[in-house]
């Protein structure tokens, strides 16, 4: 790429926070000259492209090379990645994976040095990474900042193992993230003081308000299942400069709708000023992590986006090092062949792994709630057979769960679950945060280990069973991902997410994202892993049982 291209338009200028038609001059994929233009050659806009400032690429289903070419079609020119979740199954090698394989296409991976790996001694992961392996990763240019700090209660008691890995992302002069739900008061400042910079959990405004006050900076969370937006734009008038927006999780249906060009809109629609929300959703980000994304500045490497007007942000163009990425929501980065890399234990699961024999009137049940990762407890009835043995009670939308081992062999651990909704049928994922065991939830036993064995055969994915049919999305890549074309795993994807809903009766909006948090012993209150049930408050496993 030699040649100078030329491109005129209104420039949104976020660092003068300005507009002006402008003619600015690319070449070899750099912003080499800027000159002022006539208004009357300017029919549309140009401005930075996005950046997602905290997403798991993981939680699209699809590899990274997949990931870009479905993002670029909604301006989005780069992401903060922690590969948090393959690194749970494959450690430094998985990690080393979607490095390379994010070289391969034109887009702005940042991929973080994963801290937390696995995530507690709760459960059983496929690998960790030790402090010699975050050293490791963090001496390398293409890994950018520790990932999400999400053992919070470590850092808070000194666990030195803990500290030791935020000690060497300071050597390594990396930023250093946080994950820390519902921390208020002095127990933020003790985590925010411990170096720890941005923080995407935050429920509440007064939560989001007393970490900025410790001086962290908020991530705005809008994903597939947990949705924040609502609860913190206010920041946007109080505080833009602290302000980053981010999805953390998003399957690929929604991803093939939208992705931080959303959350513009919104934030644009509900009066925010223009300048504050752009630079949420990149100025912001580049200058926290230090990144090479361009600005629309001399010497900026060449990545923006054409719109057609600032009050219906429909993108037009997007364009990375110069070239054009997408064009009228079609993206022109083509797919790669990529090789499948796993880890997986498959064995055939018995029927009787899902007994449960009644020992108490009162059980324990996880709530699950519409847009959150968190979840309630509640003490309900039991609901059993003449033999004593505890079943699933639609009727009350109370239904049986279980987190079968894929590592080794292991009896599953069981409990019982609310507002699913289903009616009939199963659903199995091996998408299960942080360790991504087998997660099922079901009606019936039979249901459960229908599901849980086409998920074993398979090696690992999504599926949806009833007495008739069953639907498998198989994931081959750590039982995480698809190497297939990700506009046609979005196309899968949607079909069995409404054959779940529509067949099966589920009544969430995102069933098999809610399903994979359900493992996720981090955020409270009430989870299961492949030991137990752990009581996500008092962090420490307990029984199902009220006695």
């Amino acid at each position: 790429m030699n040649e100078n291209k030329n491109y005129t338009g209104f420039c949104i200028d976020l660092e003068r926070r300005e507009i002006s038609p402008k003619t600015f001059t690319v070449k070899d994929g750099v912003i080499a000259d800027i000159k002022d233009a006539d208004p009357k050659d300017c029919d549309s806009f140009y401005l930075p492209g996005f950046i997602d400032a905290h997403v798991h690429i993981e939680s699209s289903l699809l590899i990274p090379s997949e990931f870009a070419r479905m993002a670029v079609n909604h301006g989005t020119v780069g992401t903060i990645s922690d590969p948090h979740e393959i690194a749970n199954v494959m450690g430094v090698f998985g990690v080393e994976y979607m490095l390379n394989n994010a070289q391969k296409v034109p887009f702005h991976f940042h991929f973080g040095a994963p801290s937390c790996v696995p995530a507690t001694i709760f459960e059983t992961a496929g690998d960790e990474i030790s402090l010699t392996g975050v050293e490791y990763l963090l001496a390398r240019e293409d890994i950018w900042y520790l990932a999400e700090v999400m053992n919070f209660p470590g850092v808070l008691n000194k666990d030195p193992d803990m500290l030791a890995k935020i000690e060497a992302a300071k050597k390594a002069n990396k930023p250093i993230d946080g994950h820390a739900p519902g921390l208020r008061g002095k127990d933020a400042i003790a985590y925010a003081n411990a170096g720890i910079s941005t923080d995407h959990e935050c429920f509440t405004l007064e939560e989001a308000l007393d970490k900025i006050n410790a001086g962290m900076k908020i991530q705005i969370r809008e994903g597939s299942a947990a949705k924040n937006f609502d609860a913190l734009h206010p920041l946007l008038a109080t505080h833009p400069e602290k302000v980053m927006f981010c999805s953390d999780d998003k399957h690929p249906d929604s991803l093939l709708e939208g992705h931080i060009n959303l959350l513009v809109k919104r934030a644009l629609n509900l009066g925010y000023n223009l300048f504050d929300v752009l630079r949420a959703s990149s100025w912001n980000i580049k200058t926290h992590y230090n990144l090479p994304v361009g600005m629309l500045r001399i010497g900026d490497s060449a990545d923006f986006i054409r719109i057609d007007n600032t009050k219906d942000f429909n993108i037009l163009e997007t364009y990375i090092r110069g070239m054009c990425v997408s064009d009228k929501g079609k993206t022109k980065i083509h797919s790669f062949a990529e090789s499948p890399e796993n880890r997986f234990h498959s064995r055939n699961v018995d029927i009787d792994e899902f007994r449960i024999k009644k020992e108490s009137d009162k059980i324990k049940v996880i709530e699950a709630l519409e847009g959150q990762l968190i979840t309630n407890k509640l003490i309900l009835d039991v609901y059993a057979d003449q033999e004593g043995n505890c079943l699933s009670n639609t009727q009350n939308d109370i239904l049986k769960i279980a987190v079968i081992n894929r590592y080794k062999e292991s009896k599953p651990a069981l409990g019982f679950i609310k507002n699913f909704g289903l009616k009939r049928g199963a659903i199995a994922s091996s998408v299960a945060h942080d360790s991504h065991n087998i997660v099922v939830v079901g009606c019936t036993d039979e249901d459960m280990q229908e599901a849980s064995n086409l998920i074993m055969r398979a090696k690992g994915g999504l599926c949806a069973v009833d007495a008739e049919k069953h639907h498998l999305l198989a994931l081959p890549v750590a039982g995480l991902m698809s190497t297939s074309d990700g506009f046609e795993i979005a196309e899968a994807y949607t079909h069995l997410d409404h054959f779940v809903k529509d067949s099966l009766g589920s009544t969430l909006k995102s069933p098999f994202m809610t399903l994979s948090f359900m493992a996720l012993l981090v955020i409270p209150s009430l989870k299961l892993s492949d030991k137990g049930i752990f009581d996500g408050e008092s962090f420490k496993f307990t029984s199902i049982w009220n006695s």
